[in-house]
């Protein structure tokens, strides 16, 4: 197979991918949503805020959505983050709502409709670390939206927030101890969803080659509720692999390794896991 025919097979497989499975994610994400909005645990904190506009005949909405979990409601400091994030997230909304409506055409106003949603999940509480995964989706018109995501650590001792990596001494430190586990768990992973022959021409052709970790997201895991036994890693959209592969989510235990990359004043907060 001459390296020529095979980045071209290469890019039609990758082609085909996205095509056939853009619309079925689509799908399969809001109807997700949509049964996680229906049973949301006791506590949780919701707040939505919605506006229609008749342009042409023609609905345009703007949807906006901000949660988090009873956790972080009986945290005044986290609240208040919290709050004034989505301040800011819902005034910026309101503003390009209305910049693409003035711009609608006696025709209607293709692209307009906007949808954003901001929400914070429960990784792992201890005593002193609450650690928090925040995602945050935003639509704002074309194939399909997008979804960012966050890794927050709240220290009770200390009283702040942190972004989890301020854990581990430094990013080289945190790549020699889950670079190569995660990369092996990725490829396996990628070719459980794509299959072993597609797996193998993206890493040969490097079209999705292996993220560090510092393109990941961490978020220290417990198994016991006690200290931390795991990592987990996500990797977002586009991060490893196209669109319609989605997100990429690999646990790996806490090892020697990883227990030398934490910081001195963290590592009690830590074991080595099973």
């Amino acid at each position: 197979m001459t390296t020529t025919w095979r980045r071209l097979h290469s890019g039609a497989l990758l082609a085909a991918l996205v095509i056939s499975a853009c619309f079925a994610a689509a799908v399969a994400a809001q109807d997700e949503l949509e049964a996680e909005a229906e049973v949301l645990p006791p506590g949780t904190v919701t707040f939505k805020d919605t506006e229609t506009r008749t342009v042409a005949g023609s609905e345009i909405a703007r949807a906006f959505s901000y949660t988090w979990p009873a956790e972080v409601a009986a945290v005044p400091a986290l609240v208040r983050r919290f709050t004034a994030d989505r301040a800011a997230l819902l005034a910026e909304q309101k503003v390009d709502f209305s910049e693409g409506l003035s711009l609608a055409d006696p025709e209607g106003c293709f692209g307009c409709n906007r949808d954003l949603a901001r929400d914070w999940a429960v990784i792992a509480d201890t005593s002193r670390f609450l650690v928090l995964s925040g995602s945050l989706y935003v639509y704002s018109g074309g194939a399909h939206g997008n979804t960012g995501f966050d890794a927050l650590v709240w220290d009770r001792k200390a009283r702040k927030a942190f972004e989890s990596s301020k854990m581990f001494r430094s990013e080289a430190a945190l790549q020699a101890a889950l670079g190569a586990p995660w990369c092996a768990a990725l490829r396996a992973e990628r070719a459980e969803r794509l299959g072993e022959e597609a797996s193998a021409i993206m890493d040969e052709d490097d079209i999705f080659p292996c993220p560090p970790i510092e393109n990941l997201q961490i978020y220290p895991a417990s198994s016991d509720g006690q200290r931390f036994d795991r990592i987990d890693l996500l990797a977002g959209q586009y991060v490893a692999g196209s669109y319609a592969e989605g997100v990429y989510e690999v646990t790996l235990p806490v090892t020697p390794e990883v227990l030398a990359a934490v910081k001195p004043r963290y590592r009690a907060a830590f074991t080595l896991g099973k």
